[in-house]
């Protein structure tokens, strides 16, 4: 019978977890439980995956350690790719260093792969790279190897610097090659497209065009004075000021740099600063006083001049003023573009890796979903939000190595 496991064990390394449950399907003893667990993780049918995993992790003895630790590895995988970002991180880092005490070293890396890459949804890029440089990367799986590059070119992504995201892809390629997953494959062809679509809309002197990533990266290399939508920030190379907290002055420097080199309007940009039908006195109060803060932020990058019209804006030290604005805005374009990844996401990680509040988001999922751009399956604390249509099965679920060789 554990030919039976063996051969399960090397189908799901395969990626055929029909394979596997055709040789465990029926078996209920620990080990045939991880591996039906992991199997329906791949096909996508996670609640049931988790059930058997736990059951798995019960049934192992306790001096079976290092196949409990794995089954943690397995589920928590699934946590990350059903987005439930609130589970328990202690229990993985535990399982890793388990995983390391008994020498399982593949499956140790792939526990640190998916520290990884839960560090990198929420945006801790430090922290990501960190663990990534602690981890042994030679020689791993091909399997393994895809992830962890996956990841390198996640964070490099984030960080713009498109070269070492396209060297990593490539890294990630032929390890996909070598593996034989089309699974993994089709994840790394995925990861590549971002590289190849359009990140962001640059707008100037009245018009608009596309940007791909690389784009951007050199932009935020130019001389230019830019606008960012993206982190609510106007700099010029080093020299940035934020806006974070003071979405009011945003605004007006956002329609200021956008009708650069012409003024705006007073009307114009009461109108869209305080969002006021008809300007009276009190609005034109009150945008004295927001411009004249404005030339206090700007200062170091820009001044502001009055005009018979309005105001209009005046950058140092350079002749071009550019904003870089999301390829596609609108009202909840934030939540949108991480619910754009296909998974299934609960409320409570978005708030997280958009650090907004768990209300604000549940606010904006609800309205996203009574105009049909979201929808929701599952009720209560397992309740999770998507883009329509559901994807067929998650791509990134694969433990590397037999899941039960101790």
């Amino acid at each position: 019978m554990e030919s039976l496991i063996t051969a399960a064990a090397r189908a799901l390394e395969a990626g055929d977890p029909l394979g596997a449950l055709n040789r465990v399907a029926l078996r209920s003893d620990a080990p045939s439980l991880a591996l039906r667990g992991i199997a329906m993780a791949q096909l996508g049918d996670l609640a049931r995956a988790k059930t058997l995993l736990r059951s798995a992790a019960r049934a192992f003895g306790p001096k079976e350690a290092v196949a409990r630790a794995r089954c943690v590895v397995a589920e928590a995988e699934i946590a990350l790719v059903s987005r439930d970002l609130n589970w328990p991180v202690t229990a993985l880092k535990a399982a890793r260093a388990t995983l390391e005490k008994h020498g399982d070293r593949v499956n140790a890396a792939h526990a640190g792969h998916i520290e990884a890459r839960r560090l990198l949804l929420v945006g801790r890029l430090d922290e990501a790279e960190r663990t990534l440089a602690e981890l042994d990367a030679s020689p791993l799986p091909p399997a393994s190897q895809v992830v962890r590059e996956l990841v390198v070119a996640g964070i490099a992504i984030r960080r713009l610097r498109t070269k070492e995201a396209r060297t990593a892809l490539a890294r990630a390629a032929r390890a996909a090659r070598q593996a034989k997953i089309p699974a993994l494959a089709a994840e790394v062809d995925g990861a590549s497209l971002v590289l190849d679509t359009p990140a962001a809309r640059l707008i100037a002197r009245g018009s608009e065009h596309p940007l791909l990533l690389g784009e951007v990266e050199r932009l935020a290399a130019s001389r230019a004075l830019v606008l960012d939508t993206f982190h609510h920030v106007v700099r010029r190379q080093d020299v940035v000021v934020s806006f974070g907290t003071r979405p009011v002055l945003f605004a007006l420097a956002r329609l200021l740099a956008q009708a650069w080199p012409a003024d705006v309007s007073r009307e114009a940009l009461i109108a869209a600063a305080f969002r006021a039908k008809h300007a009276d006195e009190s609005h034109r109060a009150r945008l004295r006083v927001e411009i004249g803060r404005l030339r206090t932020k700007l200062k170091p990058l820009a001044g502001i001049s009055a005009t018979r019209q309005g105001f209009v804006l005046a950058p140092k030290k350079t002749r071009d003023v550019l904003v870089l604005a999301r390829p596609v805005e609108e009202k909840h374009a934030a939540v949108l573009a991480f619910l754009a990844d296909g998974e299934p996401w609960a409320s409570s990680a978005l708030a997280l890796a958009l650090g907004m509040s768990a209300r604000s988001v549940q606010r904006a999922l609800e309205e996203l979903a009574r105009s049909n751009k979201v929808q929701s399956f599952g009720r209560g604390r397992a309740r999770r939000w998507m883009t329509p249509p559901v994807p067929g099965f998650p791509t990134g679920l694969l433990l590397p190595g037999p899941l039960l060789n101790a």
